[in-house]
């Protein structure tokens, strides 16, 4: 569990959502439950994605839609130009992508990591009359 505020860097496709690239792909279980987590205990997520132009839109929308708005997308801080003559690394604390070496803990697994305590509970659809 962290206890100081941090800064995240966190992929799209293959991360938060299901490899579906150029497309948005489903939702991975407890994505945004974290993320919304994280948010709410005060460290600054940044969307660190291959993605741009409508590409990049479509996912920022969707991320937007589902509860989550970044600090940054694609750059260390609200503010920064992009110059091409400097590297495009993003200025993180962590880094959440499916591409890490043994590749990608389930979300679940993150959210007790980072936040400590009991993972999401899933909300299950309750059918009337059965």
């Amino acid at each position: 569990m962290i206890s100081e505020t941090i800064t995240i860097a966190v992929d799209f496709d293959g991360t938060i959502v299901d490899d579906d690239y150029p497309k948005v792909g489903k939702e991975k279980l407890f994505a945004f439950d974290t993320l919304k987590k994280l948010q709410e205990k005060g460290h600054r997520l940044i969307l660190w994605t291959y993605r741009n132009g409508k590409m990049l839109e479509e996912a920022v929308a969707f991320c937007k839609d589902n509860g989550v708005v970044f600090y940054a997308v694609n750059k260390s801080f609200p503010e920064e130009q992009f110059d091409p003559k400097y590297s495009r690394k993003i200025n993180a604390d962590i880094f959440i992508d499916d591409r890490n070496i043994g590749g990608m803990l389930g979300w679940g697994e993150i959210y007790q990591e980072l936040i400590g305590g009991e993972k999401p509970v899933i909300q299950k659809k309750k059918w009337f009359g059965l």
